[in-house]
């Protein structure tokens, strides 16, 4: 079991919700027992679908780029530097409304699972 991870050693793939994620850290291939740590990307002009997790608590924080965050009923802008809590349950999704790619650092607690993940 891994202790260290490089983000390009990483494949990508794209989850339920429609962005393209990179596992940077995930209790079925590292170390790491009760969380995951993903790198999700979202291109410009692009959502993610709206979707919840019943089990996961989530934490995303953006290091690159702007876009709109939908959490539950409210929404607001994003951009480098915000953090964002996701209780488990609330619907959400995220808009790149720049130019650029949007990156997102996706902390799960539990980690990760496609069968966690509810589209609305």
């Amino acid at each position: 079991m891994a202790l260290h991870s490089t983000r390009d050693a990483v494949a990508a793939y794209v989850t339920k919700d429609g962005s393209e994620i990179r596992e940077l850290l995930h209790p079925g291939r590292d170390a790491v027992r009760n969380q995951s740590l993903a790198e999700a990307v979202v291109p410009p002009g692009t959502t993610t679908l709206l979707h919840r997790h019943l089990r996961s608590e989530e934490i995303y924080h953006v290091t690159r780029g702007n876009g709109l965050m939908t959490l539950g009923d409210s929404q607001f802008a994003i951009a480098a530097g915000d953090s964002i809590v996701i209780l488990p349950g609330t619907p959400h999704c995220v808009a790149n409304t720049g130019d650029a790619a949007l990156h997102i650092l996706c902390c799960c607690a539990p980690a990760y699972a496609h069968d966690d993940t509810e589209l609305l």
